[in-house]
């Protein structure tokens, strides 16, 4: 790997510190040689250093920069322990160690590793403990109207968090672009009243009934069956796509000396670790191969990127019986992009104009604005939803067309929904029997959407379920909508499923709110010249390629996945049911706009034509985050494009993306 100059860190670090002194430079570059890596991972590594001090606007400094390195030091310590216990059989208990051992400078991990005892926690364990999954406590608060964010505060536990947790009020730098992608598409200015009719059709392209399958009953022959089928169907786009006769494909488990074209499933050949070049293996279909798994020797390739679960096509010779020798990596086909006809983009063109009736008819409609949140929606030490209320503010204040939410909302993984230890409204406590998580919902999140409809009467407001809902009994992914019973939300809300492919006028969406590309950033191995460098751009590139909004298989272990602020630490993790799977794919087209929102850095960025985006969660454990605001400009048709049968439709192109701190 060619060493990277000053002026390119310097280029990628300028919103962290402005112009980098040389000593710190020099850091960071020790910090590339020791563990060869690149700009971008450093970048990363930096992000995630910031994430975990709870600071958005963290300097780099000489003194900073060597809390980095130690940090990336102490993380691989970890990662070496962690594989010396599993490999032993011995089970991993956390040990308590002082700062000066573990590398904590700041005390930021104290009650976030299990077992680790918390400054000030032991004399209320046992309360805790007792507590845990019992009705949330009713303690009578003033009241406040609907329509407004509630002023109460939902009480911050001194030994629940030794962290410094910042304000929301106390926020620095709110409202500032930390990304902008197609900076030349100007933004018009603000409508001064709201649209007197919708602007957008909402069209669902996948089939929500099919989610509503029976949770926590998978059977391992089903599974099988689906996991088999994949790759059986891959096999056959891999034939088409390249023209290959069914005499050039085999199976790489079996014994030869002729080049074959072998087509299966990465996989570890262990149960546990990291996966890596030499644990490689490819799994095969039972109709191709018997199901049986074979080492791969990826030596001869100039360049790989794997993961866990993806489907692949290889060339290449089995020609010892032990192993597989690839010579090529045969390039999967994508779908096709999305298109609409010349009569329906000039149908959705006059609907942005206001409908049939509109008066200036010649002159261009103002473009959509389509806001996107992601869930958590408010710090570990409240409950009070400040961000999401001034998101809904921000979509009122503009008229946004649409405000697109995915989850968690209630969050199961919140130190206080955990353990029910809260309080709520007076005008919640009306039967205080009965209260429920979807109590909490209608009135601690609710009257965001009720005060933003009121503002804003005919915006699209879509809600997207996760795993981590407190309130969905669907608890498994592919995930079907939560019910909206109870919930008191306005009309204008729609919850759809998760994931889910549906059309805003002609604009393909896809959404999940699965963190897929957390996990894959843990698990892919790469090696070589790589197509992609930069892991932002690369990691969507798998969903794209392989046709699914979750393509890992098997999902990270919740244990090895970043920790939360329960008394466990132990995330609720992917969820999946292996046996609905298939309700994970991209169906028919590739999006327009692919919604994969990540604790990894916000980004919006354009890969094989498609606009992914991350917006960030809106609230970090400890900080306010970031929302994306989209602004897309209308289709244009010359002469020649109302003579086509059919036309790209081209968003990433005419999308306007800003990532805001909120």
């Amino acid at each position: 790997m060619a060493e990277p100059t000053n002026a390119e860190i310097q280029e990628r670090f300028e919103s962290a510190g402005g112009n980098l002194e040389s000593d710190v430079l020099a850091e960071l570059q020790s910090i590339m040689r020791l563990h060869s890596i690149d700009v971008e991972e450093l970048w990363y590594k930096w992000e995630s250093y910031s994430m975990k001090m709870g600071s958005d606007d963290l300097k780099l400094n000489i003194e900073t920069a060597r809390a980095l390195k130690k940090d990336v030091q102490d993380g691989l310590e970890r990662d070496s322990r962690s594989k010396q216990h599993l490999q032993s059989n011995k089970r991993a208990v956390a040990t308590p160690r002082s700062a000066a051992s573990n590398g904590d400078v700041f005390g930021i991990l104290d009650g976030l590793v299990p077992n680790t005892p918390r400054p000030g926690s032991t004399k209320r364990a046992s309360g805790n403990a007792k507590r845990k999954f019992e009705t949330p406590s009713m303690s009578r608060v003033k009241a406040e109207p609907a329509s407004s964010p509630p002023e109460f505060k939902t009480p911050y536990k001194p030994g629940e968090h030794t962290g410094a947790a910042v304000s929301f009020h106390d926020r620095k730098n709110a409202g500032q672009a930390v990304e902008v992608l197609n900076d030349h598409l100007k933004v018009p200015e603000q409508p001064i009243a709201p649209f007197s009719e919708p602007r957008i059709k909402l069209t669902a392209n996948s089939d929500m009934k099919k989610l509503s399958y029976k949770p926590m009953a998978m059977k391992s022959s089903e599974a099988s069956e689906i996991l088999d089928d994949k790759i059986d169907e891959f096999m056959q786009l891999i034939q088409a796509h390249h023209k290959l006769d069914d005499s050039e494909f085999g199976s790489a488990a079996s014994q030869s000396t002729s080049e074959i074209v072998a087509v299966g499933r990465i996989a570890s050949d262990s149960l546990s670790g990291k996966l890596n070049a030499s644990s490689l293996v490819l799994e095969t279909s039972r109709r191709m191969g018997a199901g049986l798994r074979i080492p791969l020797k990826v030596d001869a390739l100039p360049g790989f990127q794997f993961f866990p679960g993806q489907i692949v096509a290889m060339k290449g010779i089995n020609a010892s019986g032990e192993n597989f020798a690839v010579s090529e990596i045969l390039e999967a086909p994508l779908l096709p992009g999305a298109a609409s006809t010349p009569a329906g983009l000039e149908a959705h063109i006059q609907r942005l104009r206001g409908g049939p009736d509109a008066m200036d008819s010649d002159s261009d409609p103002a473009p959509l604005s389509i806001i996107l949140g992601a869930g958590p929606y408010t710090a570990d030490d409240n409950l009070d939803f400040e961000p999401l209320h001034a998101l809904c503010s921000q979509a009122a204040d503009s008229y946004a067309d649409a405000l697109i939410l995915t989850g968690p909302f209630l969050d199961i993984d919140h130190p206080l929904i955990a353990t029910g230890d809260f309080d709520l409204p007076e005008e919640a406590m009306s039967e205080p029997d009965t209260a429920t998580m979807l109590t909490v919902f209608k009135y601690l999140i609710s009257p965001a959407f009720i005060q933003l409809v009121a503002a804003n009467p005919h915006v699209t407001i879509l809600l997207i379920p996760s795993v981590k809902d407190v309130i969905n009994k669907h608890v498994s992914w592919p995930q079907e909508p939560f019910p909206r019973k109870d919930l008191g939300l306005p009309k204008s809300v729609k919850i759809i499923g998760n994931p889910m492919t549906l059309s805003l006028n002609e604009i393909a969406v896809g959404v999940s709110s699965q963190d897929i590309l957390t996990e894959l950033r843990s698990s892919e191995v790469t090696g070589g010249k790589l197509k992609e460098s930069s892991v932002l751009a690369r990691l969507p590139t798998y969903l794209i390629e392989q046709r699914n909004f979750f393509p890992l298989f098997p999902p990270v272990d919740r244990e090895s996945l970043p920790k939360t602020g329960t008394a466990s630490g132990i995330p609720t993790g992917a969820m999946l049911d292996t046996s609905y799977l298939k309700l994970g794919e991209m169906i028919n087209v590739r999006p327009d706009i692919l919604i994969v929102p990540s604790a990894l850095p916000p980004f919006a960025k354009v890969v094989e034509g498609v606009l992914v985006v991350n917006p960030g969660y809106l609230s970090k454990r400890k900080a306010a985050g970031t929302y994306t605001k989209m602004t897309i400009m209308p289709a244009s048709l010359t002469d020649e494009d109302r003579g086509s049968s059919v036309l790209a439709h081209k968003v990433f192109e005419r999308a306007r993306v800003d990532i805001i701190r909120i």
